[in-house]
Order: structure tokens, then sequence, then C-alpha cells
């Protein structure tokens, strides 16, 4: 897994340069905001499980078909597979937003699902709606926090957009 240093060093070092002013300023401001980050996590693992049920809860209130009969959440095994596969999202969101880099999403998330939600014909735009309101539900936890919400943002859109390009 890289952080946002080893990448910069390692297109640095592909291209053989030096860093430069906008290397510097992008190390500056990983490091600026390290203790934002580590705080914003701390927040979503002291509370996670509730993170994920509430947005669960919201995200079955706002699309109640998934429970239904027929529904992808429908059985009591397929709905305890949404929470997990949430729990999952959420989990791999916080060590990218340590690391304030996406790969480790794309590497341990996000290339082997695509394959397996494919396969199982898993409904995308759902599963889009749940990171987004977990992204929601953190971001206001993390404010009452008096901690910057952007730190939060990162990692979900990523999801979300590599998520929407799955054509089911």
């Amino acid at each position: 897994m890289r952080d946002a240093v080893t990448s910069l060093i390692k297109n640095y070092d592909l291209t053989g340069r030096y860093l430069d002013r906008n290397a510097i300023d992008d190390l500056k401001a990983y490091f600026r905001t390290g203790n934002a980050r580590v705080q914003a996590v701390r927040i979503i693992n002291s509370d996670a499980a509730a993170i994920v049920r509430q947005a669960g809860l919201a995200l079955f209130d706002e699309n109640p078909e998934l429970i239904r009969p027929g529904g992808y959440a429908y059985t009591t095994r397929r709905y305890a597979a949404c929470l997990r596969d949430m729990d999952y999202y959420l989990r791999y969101a916080t060590y990218a937003m340590i690391a304030a880099d996406s790969d480790v999403l794309d590497e341990r998330v996000l290339d082997g699902l695509r394959e397996v939600y494919n396969s199982l014909g898993v409904p995308i735009g759902p599963t889009v709606r749940g990171i987004q309101i977990m992204k929601d539900v953190i971001r206001e936890r993390v404010a009452e926090a008096g901690i910057p919400t952007f730190i939060v943002d990162q990692p979900f859109d990523h999801m979300s957009r590599s998520f929407s390009e799955i054509s089911v």
C-alpha cells in the first residue's frame, strides 16, 4: 500500500526529476493534514458499526424495494451481506484517509469487486448511494468534532466514481 508521499516520490523518480516546488507543497499539505486525518479515522473507528447501521437504514428507507421480495437485500443473508460490504468499504476508506491516497482502494477493494459484482448482478446504483450516505454520516460526525470534512470526501468519492464505471 502506498501513501501520498511514496506515490509522489515514485512519480518524480519515474520521470527522473528532483522534487520541485509543487512536490514540496504537496508534501507540506500531506503533513499539515496528518492530525486531522488521524482524528477523522479515530471518530470512524470508535463507532464504525453504528455508522454502517445508520447508513444501511437510510439506504433501505430510500430504496425499500431492495428489502422486499425479489430485492437484492431481501433475505436476511443478503441484508447482512450488504451491511458487511458497507463495513468493508468503510474500513478501506479509513486506510485511504490515513494514506491520503486511493491506491489501496483500487488494489484491495475495487479491482476485485468489479468482477464479483458483475457476476452476481449486484445493483451498482444502491451500492454507490450507500457509499455516499456513509460519507454524509461521517462528514456530519467529523464536522461536529471540528475536523475539516474534505478529508472524508476523497476515498468515498473515489469508490463511488469507480463503481459507477462498472457496467452490470
